[in-house]
């Protein structure tokens, strides 16, 4: 049941950025652009909350409630880096205006590699806290087992990311 909920968050986020962005360009209705932009955190709120609830009514926990606890964490730490990504889409696509970020190398690839693992950190730190409340609240049994796991996976993901990050700065790629 939970899957479908993440499935339902993400589409709503979605729904919300394109609603924002075409109130703002199409519509010319800036601050409401703004207020539906920054609506996007509500829906982190709903599903964590949901999430919660179903745990709390004896499902085994899996997989995917982890999963839920990784999108908070990324949907926070990457939020505004989506939507401004989002924006230069609507831009480049709807709109004809190319806006889109040039190919990076060198230091500047290096210091976007170490901004993106910087954001993954943030995302881990949110992710993992919303992981150990959830086990601190139902308590880390058999239910919640799970919920270790995924934690545990994202820990070892977080160290390769800053392993290739850090190899960007190492061994700075250059233009070809």
């Amino acid at each position: 049941m939970i899957a479908y909920f993440i499935i339902g968050a993400e589409i709503a986020f979605w729904i919300l950025i394109v609603v924002g962005l075409v109130l703002r360009y199409i519509l010319k209705l800036k601050r409401l652009s703004i207020f539906v932009l920054a609506a996007s955190p509500v829906i982190d709120l709903v599903l964590i909350l949901l999430t919660v609830l179903d745990l709390k009514n004896g499902e085994i926990a899996t997989f995917v409630h982890g999963l839920s606890a990784i999108y908070i964490g990324v949907s926070i730490a990457y939020g505004k880096q989506m939507i401004e990504w989002a924006d230069q889409q609507f831009k480049w696509l709807v709109l004809k205006v190319d806006e889109r970020p040039k190919k990076a190398y060198g230091k500047e690839k290096s210091k976007r590699e170490t901004i993106g693992f910087v954001r993954h950190l943030f995302a881990y730190a949110i992710g993992s806290a919303v992981l150990w409340g959830i086990l601190l609240f139902l308590g880390k049994d058999e239910q919640t087992i799970s919920l270790f796991y995924v934690w545990s996976i994202w820990s070892i993901v977080v160290v390769v990311d800053g392993i290739i990050s850090i190899s960007y700065i190492v061994f700075p790629t250059t233009k070809k």
